[in-house]
Formats: structure tokens, C-alpha cells, sequence
């Protein structure tokens, strides 16, 4: 197994504050996390980093005595009426914690306006270090990889890209030909998780299925071997597997963090 850049996502131990996500990567064995400075819905419980000076400093401290480093920063939405400019604070503070790549979901249904934002919001990330990478998610406007490609390749920035997560791959039915076209350069990190059974023919149950009932990596049934051989072999890796039944339960954010890992490393020796 070749040496990889492992990074633990908020998503999947979202009860975690920040600094105790920090401190929990530096146990398990990761070496980045993501944070989500942005809420994904509007019910999801959120840590304010961007608002939150005393915990953005808390947080920077635990960077900083752990060694752990800061990959992605999450997440934000393309919308009809989105103004990129109002994004420019959340960079800032993504900046101020060394990330290097910040996701984007594409959320608005006329797709030229979504590629015009996307060009524009990776104009507006370029001074800040950061490369959008668009997220394809089959409930959105950039469903697959496909369409996620087209809206980066027309968008014409060097700095953006697309990011594969297994989950979406496998219910978007991406291709693994597809994804073998695509330039190295368009692909600055993937998110690592796996899926059980059929795909669902109704999307409120695929989305459901997102956002609660993942699995860690081998214990599904997504060609996560036939995935991992076609993305670039070095790709840095964001473990993005939420576990609503495991967290019921009672397992700890540190348990499922480290049971991420320890998958996630089995599964590369395959590769």
C-alpha cells in the first residue's frame, strides 16, 4: 500500500466539536481533517467556526499541538440566487486554517448560471490558496459525474475540480470509463465510504441513505477496488461515512473514527 493522505470528514462524527475532531484524527491515525464551516441543512446541529472567534482559536490550537492539518473546508451551495462575493468571509477563515480544497454543491437548475458561479467562485478562491472541487450528488443539479465534469471543464479555471465520493458514484451510476477520462488534475481528493444493497428508485431515500446509513469501506457493496484503481493512485482520501445506527448505539466519535480507518487501510492493501 502506497502511503496516503487520510482525512477524517466532519460528516462522519458530526457531535464532535472541532477541536475534539482534531484531537480525535491525531489518535486514529489521520493526518488532515475536514471541517464544515457551513451547515449542510438547516437542521443539522453546527459549530460556528466562522462567527466563533474564541472556538476558531480553540481550534487552531489544537491544529497546532497535534500536528494535524486542515484538507477541505464544507460546505457550500451554488444557488439561483447566490451572490459569490458573500462567500469571500468563509474562505478567509479557511485560509486562516491552512486548507487547501473547499466542496461545492451545485444547487441551481439553469446550468450555465451554475458554471458562470462556479468559474466566478473559483476566481474569488485562487488568492486564497483553495481549489473548489464541485461535488456530484444525484439529488442535485450536478448529478453525476458527468454533468459535474461539463460544469468544471466549461468553467475553465486550473483550480477547480470534481469530487468523487464512492456513495454518490455509486447511486449517481457513474462509470468507471467515465471517470477514467478525466484529467488528474481535475481530481484533488475523493471521499471514501461504502454503500449496502440496490440502488433505490426513490431519491428521498437515497438521500437518506447519505446521510445516515453509510458504510465503512469494504462492508458494502460499492466496487470501491475498481474505484480506488481508476482515481489517481496518491488521491488524498476523506473518510466520509456517517453511521446514524452506530451512534444510536452508542459507539463514540473516536470508535467510529477509528473503525473508519482501520477499513479504509484493509481495503488498500486490495489495491
Amino acid at each position: 500500500m502506497t502511503d496516503r493522505i487520510f482525512s477524517l470528514a466532519a460528516l462522519t462524527v458530526l457531535e464532535l466539536s472541532p477541536p475534539q475532531m482534531v484531537e480525535v484524527a491525531a489518535r486514529t491515525g489521520y493526518s488532515h481533517v475536514g471541517l464544515r464551516l457551513v451547515p449542510a441543512t438547516p437542521e443539522e446541529y453546527h459549530f460556528p467556526l466562522v462567527a466563533d472567534a474564541a472556538l476558531r482559536r480553540q481550534t487552531l490550537e489544537r491544529l497546532r499541538d497535534t500536528g494535524i492539518k486542515v484538507m477541505d473546508i464544507e460546505i457550500l451551495r451554488l444557488k439561483a440566487d447566490t451572490r459569490v462575493a458573500d462567500f469571500e468571509p468563509i474562505l478567509a477563515a479557511g485560509a486562516e486554517f491552512g486548507a487547501s480544497e473547499v466542496l461545492v454543491a451545485g444547487n441551481d437548475g439553469i446550468e450555465a448560471r451554475l458554471t458562470d458561479n462556479f468559474a466566478a467562485f473559483c476566481d474569488l478562491a485562487a488568492p486564497y490558496g483553495i481549489h473548489p472541487s464541485l461535488e456530484f450528488m444525484p439529488w442535485t443539479d450536478a448529478r453525476d459525474l458527468t454533468q459535474a465534469l461539463r460544469i468544471v471543464e466549461n468553467a475553465g479555471r486550473d483550480n477547480g475540480g470534481v469530487l468523487v465520493d464512492a456513495f454518490h458514484f455509486n447511486r449517481s451510476a457513474s462509470s468507471l470509463e467515465d471517470l477514467a477520462r478525466v484529467a488528474p488534475s481535475r481530481l484533488r481528493y475523493a471521499q471514501l465510504c461504502d454503500v449496502a444493497g440496490p440502488r433505490p428508485d426513490d431519491m428521498d431515500e437515497i438521500l437518506r441513505q447519505a446521510r445516515n446509513e453509510r458504510r465503512f469501506p469494504g462492508d458494502g457493496d460499492c466496487d470501491l477496488v475498481g474505484l480506488l484503481r481508476t482515481l489517481p493512485h496518491d488521491i488524498p482520501l476523506s473518510l466520509e461515512i456517517p453511521t446514524r445506527q452506530l451512534m444510536e448505539q452508542g459507539v463514540s466519535g473516536e470508535e467510529r473514527a477509528r473503525m473508519a480507518m482501520d477499513k479504509a487501510r484493509v481495503l488498500l492493501e486490495r489495491i
